[in-house]
């Protein structure tokens, strides 16, 4: 401050006749003002602006990538690029997807939860945050404790598809069986739902004998079917049903427990005699379990909203997707219930891979 506005500052100061004599006026008034300053620094005002400051965080700095752990054309990869374009305009940032497919996920799993430069975030399918940790002994991150949840985006039944040749509901059964090991389904991985799904279809259909094996993704596994290679798979309605509508592929039902609005024309396996057969292959939005609270707070405020826009809900329901777009909460809560079910088919079937 300078002295001639020190002077007029300090003017205004009330005198105190008990101060000593001998302590210079101009010293007084100074330790005075001194006084002031330091209240108004300590004021709530002065405080919320301070926090002001330093919550106005930039993040993000810089383009943001999203792993997803099967191949371009899967439904996870649908999915993350049905967000990246509407994320990308929320946050004034580059969102890019990039594939790093392998181990039903987990490959891109795994460095999504040990990414630390706070721009790297996945999108992941039940398994990877559900039934990994009971599968693999060796897994090598915790689903439980390595991510930061961040939102529930999609959600689809499964399609139990066949080739064409093959007969309609209980008659595809008595197939099946009959076919014994000779037959074999596939899935985009060991672990995945889609594997599971068929572990639990094999019990309630009388315990089926076809052999599992596992591909990369499920375009993967609609290219075997079509080949030959398999007879049968429970494949997400976004792969299968463009397939089943040209003819080249038959759906035998659905796993929900009634009619699905994604696929209104199929019935429900009950109607095949497959009682109380319910199952969904889910996607989520996560981050690394070290995710800024910036960032945190920043996804969890816009990607729900672009999840659950009229035309990103459109986008991914003609990609066979019932758009959700949760909290991190109801995710968690999504989460534990599907740990339950998948959990159960793991244990009815002894089912581990290493």
């Amino acid at each position: 401050m300078h002295t001639t506005q020190l002077s007029s500052f300090t003017s205004h100061l009330p005198h105190s006749s008990a101060q000593p004599t001998g302590v210079p006026v101009l010293a007084r008034r100074l330790a005075l003002a001194s006084m002031l300053c330091a209240g108004l620094a300590a004021s709530p005002w002065a405080a919320a602006q301070t926090k002001s400051k330093q919550s106005a965080s930039p993040w993000p700095t810089k383009p943001i990538k999203i792993l997803v752990g099967f191949p371009p054309g899967s439904t996870p990869d649908v999915a993350a690029r049905t967000l990246a374009e509407p994320l990308s305009k929320a946050l004034g940032q580059p969102v890019i997807v990039e594939n790093k497919p392998g181990a039903a996920g987990n490959i891109a799993a795994d460095q999504v939860a040990k990414a630390n430069d706070d721009h790297t975030l996945g999108v992941v399918i039940n398994g990877n945050l559900t039934s990994a940790k009971m599968l693999y002994s060796k897994l090598p991150y915790d689903p439980a404790k390595d991510f930061s949840y961040i939102s529930l985006l999609t959600t689809a039944p499964l399609v139990l598809v066949t080739t064409p040749s093959q007969p309609d509901g209980k008659a595809f059964l008595d197939a099946a069986r009959n076919g014994g090991d000779k037959w074999n389904f596939g899935s985009p991985g060991n672990g995945t739902v889609g594997h599971l799904g068929m572990e639990l279809l094999k019990v309630k259909a009388g315990d089926l004998k076809a052999v599992h094996v596992p591909y990369p993704g499920n375009p993967q596994v609609v290219t075997a079917l079509l080949g030959g290679q398999l007879q049968m798979a429970l494949v997400p309605p976004g792969i299968a049903m463009p397939q089943v509508r040209a003819g080249k592929l038959k759906a035998i039902g659905v796993t929900s427990s009634g009619r699905n609005p994604l696929v209104p024309e199929l019935p429900p396996l009950a109607d095949a005699g497959l009682l109380n057969f319910q199952l969904e292959v889910f996607t989520a939005l996560v981050g690394p379990s070290g995710l800024s609270k910036a960032a945190q707070a920043k996804l969890a405020a816009v990607v729900p909203g672009i999840v659950r826009d009229a035309d990103t809900r459109q986008k991914l329901f003609t990609q066979g997707w019932q758009a959700v777009g949760t909290s991190p909460e109801g995710l968690a809560t999504r989460v534990k219930s599907e740990t339950a079910i998948l959990g159960g088919i793991i244990q009815m079937r002894g089912i581990k891979v290493e």
